[in-house]
């Protein structure tokens, strides 16, 4: 036999443990070298586990869902065996007394059990159908699957504190007694612990409450002029880079051209001094399966529309394939969200620590809108800038929002910084 461990790979310096999610493999099956076992969700990503080599898992010494610390042994392969051969007994270990064979019928309802919410493990127990299937997630047995398998046990009726009537008296009519389940058979509810990323963005936003001074300035732009550029530039534009021009490049260009004239906001807040950055990360606010997440575009002051643009694209795949790495998701001067992409019309975002401002960009929308006296139909969008008014005054905050606005509304200030 040559054993090979499987260890928990290092994690950064901010994250001192992690969470193992769900094997790919279990004991017995075979594993090419290099093959994912398993991915270890930290707060930040989630890092995969190859194989360190080829052969047959013979251990799996921590569970799905297990708290880990980096370099932990979670499994050993044996680089010798063959699949589905069984597991050596050490020499020194007395063999175990064999144990019944569970019989067909009661084998069934034991996985469901323990596949089973709390509620509906309960019933089970008390003698229900076992469902062939559960709807909730991961396959797991709800306390709907089991009422929808029938036979569910009825309740037992609570005693009654009402003296018994005398001979011959009408019955009095008793109101069931009110539990915390009273009226709500066929409503299941399902209880799921917080993934370690959305207790990390749960932290951080609480976090960004309690230690900013936040404020939020809001304005309006047209678009128009922008729309115009895109239409006109598109298909000459995907055809030379490869990746379509969208909006959010603008709004990366407006940002950085706001930021360098009111350094201020592209700075962050250190104890009692106040930080000023010489560079421009800025972070783009990505949904992903796990939760909101946001990577860093840097240096975005010296890259072209085009080389935005294709990170933008690149993040966005990353995010949904939970690929980002740490380095991806550390830093940022600034941030960007887009709760336009959802149709989100107006909002006031959270500052990303340490970072003191961030903007907010919604939905584009056809309104009425005064110019020279005539009202007239515009593409409008609502632009929205939330702030540290610990070291942001009003005037620099609403002066950079028009200065994006000012960028936007005549894009050719991009091109010559005015």
């Amino acid at each position: 036999m040559a054993l090979v461990e499987v260890k928990v790979p290092q994690l950064s310096e901010s994250v001192a443990e992690a969470t193992l999610l769900q094997w790919k493999k279990k004991v017995g099956e075979a594993v090419a070298a290099d093959e994912i076992l398993i991915e270890v969700e930290t707060d930040k990503v989630v890092l995969e586990v190859p194989a360190p080599s080829a052969g047959v898992i013979v251990e799996i010494t921590q569970a799905d869902g297990a708290t880990v610390v980096a370099d932990q042994l979670i499994a050993k392969i044996d680089t010798e065996a063959t699949a589905g051969a069984a597991a050596p007994v050490p020499a020194a270990a007395a063999p175990a007394p064999a144990a019944a064979a569970p019989t067909p019928a009661a084998a069934a309802p034991a996985a469901a059990v323990s596949n089973a919410m709390p509620a509906a493990a309960k019933l089970i127990a008390e003698g229900a159908t076992t469902p062939a299937t559960g709807t909730g997630r991961d396959g797991r047995v709800t306390k709907g699957d089991v009422i929808a398998a029938g036979k569910a046990p009825a309740p037992a009726a609570a005693p009654s504190s009402i003296p018994a009537p005398k001979t011959g008296a009408a019955l009095p009519v008793v109101a069931p007694p009110l539990g915390p389940d009273a009226g709500l058979e066929g409503r299941p509810e399902q209880r799921v612990p917080m993934s370690r990323l959305r207790a990390r963005i749960a932290e951080r936003l609480l976090q960004s409450q309690a230690s900013n001074a936040i404020l939020t300035t809001f304005n309006e732009v047209n678009m128009a002029p922008v729309m115009a550029l895109r239409k006109k530039y598109q298909e000459q534009f995907e055809k030379e880079h490869g990746v379509k021009l969208g909006f959010m490049s603008f709004f990366v260009k407006a940002a950085v051209h706001a930021l360098k004239k009111y350094p201020v906001l592209n700075a962050s807040v250190d104890g009692t001094d106040i930080v000023y950055h010489g560079y421009f990360d800025i972070g783009i606010a990505v949904g992903s399966p796990r939760g909101l997440v946001v990577p860093i575009i840097r240096n975005a002051d010296q890259l072209t529309f085009a080389e935005i643009e294709k990170k933008i694209a690149e993040f966005g795949q990353k995010a949904k394939d939970g690929k980002l790495s740490l380095e991806e998701l550390t830093g940022g001067t600034f941030s960007i969200s887009n709760g336009g992409t959802f149709g989100s019309m107006l909002s006031t975002p959270i500052i990303n620590p340490p970072q003191s401002a961030i903007l907010g960009v919604h939905a584009t929308k056809d309104r009425a809108v005064v110019e020279n006296g005539q009202v007239v139909v515009r593409p409008m969008n609502y632009l929205a800038m939330s702030y540290d008014h610990r070291i942001i005054d009003g005037r620099e905050a609403v002066l950079g929002l028009v200065a994006m606005k000012d960028a936007l509304e005549d894009p050719s200030r991009l091109l010559f910084g005015i």
